[in-house]
């Protein structure tokens, strides 16, 4: 089970598109994040990038916090592509970002 909002893990799509001048912003963000909602969203990225399959999910998180060496920020700040990693691993699992993705970018 996905430990992480949808609305998360669009929001941290957003920042890491935005990666040259919200760096620190999605740091501090994903630092926030309870150890349950930051393997969650490792896991969607991996999924997103074919590491594991959306059926794997609880595998994917499990691993994600079995091997977590390095804090969340720090490794998917250095993930080329997060973004569309994100949004393909929450498509994968059969939700979307877009709508979370449009409401947040709403002033």
């Amino acid at each position: 089970m996905l430990e992480i909002s949808v609305r998360k893990v669009a929001q941290v799509a957003l920042m890491a598109r935005e990666l040259g001048r919200a760096e620190g912003e999605l740091r501090g963000f994903i630092d926030t994040l309870t150890e349950e909602e930051a393997t969650s969203l490792v896991a969607v990225m991996w999924i997103g990038r074919d590491s594991f399959s959306a059926d794997e999910l609880e595998a994917a998180i499990a691993t994600a916090a079995n091997e977590a060496t390095t804090p969340a920020s720090e490794y998917l700040i250095g993930t080329p592509l997060l973004a569309d990693h994100l949004e393909a691993g929450l498509e994968a699992l059969g939700l979307s970002a877009s709508e979370e993705e449009d409401d947040l970018m709403r002033p």
